[in-house]
């Protein structure tokens, strides 16, 4: 379980808090959904969470272990990044994958390495790119790559960065389904920001709702308000229940005022 405690940062010593006292925990195996207006310190959370940047004060932990003081190699083992910006330079996808196994082996892969990348390609439905340049994939297939690197890692929690952003309406929703598929079956923790609200109503366990660096609610799907909406983005947002065509009950969608 991912559990941060009293979590503040800021670049520099005279600037404003970016992040201040926040905390929040991420079950294993759920996704979490990290939702806030441009500002509010979702990236900048993200990047603490990696070590990318050090928190001023405040506790990250995952299974009780300390991310801030564990070694990189050992955080590797644990943590995998997937970047809203994929550049693989000039691998092939089986390379790619390989690059997500660097913290178990030495100074060359072993047959056991080999064979977790392969699966995972396999798995993932990308064997048939296996020697070609990632780079020249399309952007839903290129995504996969990314995703599939990061499992090479063999991670307890995966961290996506707008993962869908620059993908068209079929291969967002492939990326959707894989996501779920990784927490449900493979009892990987999801943590996500997304932009598109109903997206993320179709994606999440958990909602952490940022406002001025702060996670200001911590929801379950049924439980997010308008109210909650419209206070974290400053916006008239409406919510509708409307029936699924396809499951039973009803679904939120998440409409703008102006609509």
């Amino acid at each position: 379980m991912l559990t941060i405690s009293n979590l503040s940062f800021r670049y520099k010593k005279r600037n404003r808090y970016i992040l201040k006292d926040l905390s929040m925990e991420l079950e294993q195996g759920k996704i979490g959904i990290i939702l806030g207006k441009n500002g509010a310190g979702k990236t900048t959370l993200i990047k603490n969470i990696l070590g990318i940047e050090k928190p001023e004060s405040g506790r990250i932990l995952f299974d009780d272990m300390d991310f801030v003081k564990l070694p990189r190699r050992d955080k590797a083992k644990l943590v995998a990044y997937v970047p809203q910006t994929i550049d693989f330079g000039c691998l092939s996808v089986l390379e790619t994958v390989m690059t997500g196994r660097i913290p178990y082996f030495g100074y060359r892969t072993s047959d056991q390495d080999m064979s977790i990348a392969m699966d995972i390609i396999k798995k993932l439905g990308i064997l048939e790119y296996v020697y070609r340049n990632a780079d020249e994939l399309s952007g839903g297939e290129r995504q996969k790559v990314a995703i599939a690197r990061a499992l090479a890692q063999s991670p307890k929690l995966m961290i996506f960065d707008e993962p869908t952003a620059s993908l068209d309406i079929g291969n967002e929703q492939i990326i959707v389904k894989e996501m779920i598929r990784l927490s449900k079956n493979m009892n990987v923790s999801i943590l996500t920001s997304i932009h598109d609200i109903n997206q993320a109503l179709a994606l999440g366990d958990v909602f952490f709702l940022m406002k001025e660096g702060n996670i200001k609610y911590t929801v379950t799907k049924d439980a997010i308000t308008e109210e909650m909406l419209r206070d974290i983005y400053d916006a008239d947002i409406r919510i509708l229940n409307i029936k699924s065509a396809n499951e039973s009950g009803t679904k939120k969608i998440v409409l703008g005022g102006y609509l």
